[in-house]
């Protein structure tokens, strides 16, 4: 999530996991960020699934900049296995982070926006979906992981309409907020790395499925996410942008 900073190309970023240190990459991003940036890059500990510590951090973070103007809500577990085998348990420990955890995340966002942007209808929300949630994956048996994908699509549009500024005319839509989702294809993650190890042959598979002929990487998204987040992105809401290299579109 970030918080517009004094200078106008600059903003507040706020990394949110729920490890107890951040990952390497963390600090290697902090790293390369250029002293006269203007703008700054922190890490804060909290789990999704805790309701409660969400609307601490989010909102302890909207209080000390006076302002909360944009939020990635990118929660997500994977796990394979055939629907026939899955127990009850495990579908709802997925569903928590791939879900409730996303939900939770944008409603203490929410809250937050409401109390510090009133009237200014500048607020941006991204969930991160998946290509996996308008299709099955070819080759790779996730049943929960993929409806919960296709959950949030439905939500983005929810929520889109909750907090728009139509939405005022509801009780508890306050209006200004801009809700899309970001539907990615298949990306070289460490959770699809995890896959190749448990699928002979998938990586394979899958890079022959899309037109580009290869994976994508996380940094490929950049553009997608600060696009979302931005005014350049003023007249979108309620959309779901899919990055894929054309798997879906044949």
């Amino acid at each position: 999530m970030h918080t517009r900073s004094r200078n106008k190309w600059a903003a507040n970023v706020y990394c949110l996991d729920r490890l107890e240190q951040p990952d390497p990459d963390f600090y290697e991003a902090c790293a390369r960020i250029p002293a006269a940036f203007g703008g700054s890059l922190s890490y804060a500990r909290v789990d999704v699934r805790d309701a409660r510590s969400l609307d601490r951090v989010v909102g302890a973070i909207a209080d000390r900049h006076q302002r909360l103007d944009g939020v990635i809500a990118a929660a997500g577990v994977q796990q394979l296995k055939a629907a026939v085998d899955y127990t009850v348990d495990e579908v709802r420990a997925m569903m928590d982070v791939n879900y409730t955890g996303v939900f939770m995340t944008c409603a203490s966002a929410a809250r937050a926006m409401f109390k510090w942007n009133p009237g200014s209808r500048d607020g941006a929300m991204v969930v991160i979906a998946s290509m996996s949630g308008s299709v099955a994956n070819k080759g790779l048996v996730c049943p929960v992981y993929n409806s919960s994908k296709a959950a949030l699509l439905q939500l983005t549009r929810n929520l889109a309409m909750e907090w728009s500024a139509k939405g005022k005319e509801h009780p508890n839509g306050l209006g200004g907020i801009r809700v899309n989702s970001l539907s990615p294809g298949h990306i070289l993650t460490p959770m699809v790395k995890r896959n190749f190890e448990e699928v002979p042959n998938l990586r394979e598979k899958w890079e022959r499925e899309n037109m580009m002929g290869r994976l994508s990487t996380p940094e490929e998204f950049k553009g997608a996410g600060l696009f979302l987040l931005s005014k350049a992105s003023s007249f979108m809401t309620g959309s779901n942008l899919i990055i894929d290299g054309g798997h879906t579109a044949w």
